[in-house]
């Protein structure tokens, strides 16, 4: 009974998060326009519509097209046609599988932005964790469950799973997991109090007043968090290299910074 009902709120998490922006990328009727169309993974909402506002102020160039969802969601929309100009991942792997797919212009690459995952829960949440090895999760779970990205395909689920497993705390948790489509799909999760504890990016609990951090996960606990971006293959937006140019400058680095975004800005090569 449990189970199903966490199965109902899931999908109603999920509703909820298509309907605030984070639906799939693709739109056929975007393939009539040469509007800049950018697909981002779904934590990236809050800096990159700020960033990209800014950019249409400064440069006078026509609002572009943002698409969120989870970057595997993305990168498989791309490698199925849709008619993306830009494409930010939250991991290293998605912006990988694009490029060995060649769907992107690896020239363009670069590796923008860093994050970190933490623990929230609702902003009244009386509990009390502290992430180190051994650390009982489930214990603190009760009956309830833990929400987080899709652990086999969300950038936040991979890396909070690696995380868990680092710490000796999955395999006890690991049957308590409320998995989301995407990232900010579990935010919600927490933020409407259908779970009471949840893993996400450092960014995301930034942007929802109405959750805290109960902990940060130890840097070591789990592969370094980078956000590539590139243009893709078939785009032939010359407005792509100019935003592209944008996030890359001291203009949108405060945008990023004050999101709590930590700006690498390095060449591929470097990651």
């Amino acid at each position: 009974m449990r189970d199903s009902m966490i199965k109902r709120r899931t999908i109603l998490g999920m509703g909820l998060a298509l309907a605030m922006g984070l639906a799939p990328a693709f739109d056929a009727a975007q393939a009539q326009t040469k509007e800049l169309v950018v697909f981002a993974a779904a934590s990236m909402k809050n800096a990159l519509d700020e960033a990209a506002a800014n950019w249409v102020k400064e440069s006078g160039k026509p609002a572009p097209k943002i698409s969120y969802a989870a970057s595997n969601t993305l990168a498989k929309q791309i490698e199925s046609g849709a008619p993306a100009d830009i494409f930010i991942s939250a991991d290293l792997d998605w912006m990988d599988y694009a490029a060995s797919k060649n769907l992107i212009k690896p020239e363009t690459r670069v590796s923008l932005l860093g994050n970190k995952i933490v623990l929230v829960a609702a902003k009244d949440s009386t509990a009390a964790i502290e992430l180190k090895p051994g650390v009982d999760l489930a214990a603190a779970l009760g009956s309830n469950r833990l929400a987080m990205g899709n652990v086999d395909s969300v950038p936040a689920g991979k890396y909070g799973k690696a995380a868990l497993e680092k710490l000796g705390a999955w395999d006890k948790v690991k049957d308590k997991i409320a998995q989301a489509d995407n990232v900010r799909a579990a935010l919600l999760l927490v933020s409407r109090g259908e779970a009471p504890l949840g893993i996400v990016y450092a960014t995301d609990a930034a942007a929802d007043p109405q959750v805290k951090v109960v902990a940060a996960f130890p840097e070591g606990s789990h592969p370094p968090i980078v956000y590539p971006v590139a243009a893709t293959k078939d785009s032939t937006n010359p407005d792509a290299a100019a935003f592209l140019t944008y996030l890359r400058g001291p203009a949108a680095k405060p945008v990023f910074e004050k999101q709590g975004f930590t700006v690498l800005n390095k060449p591929a090569s470097s990651s």
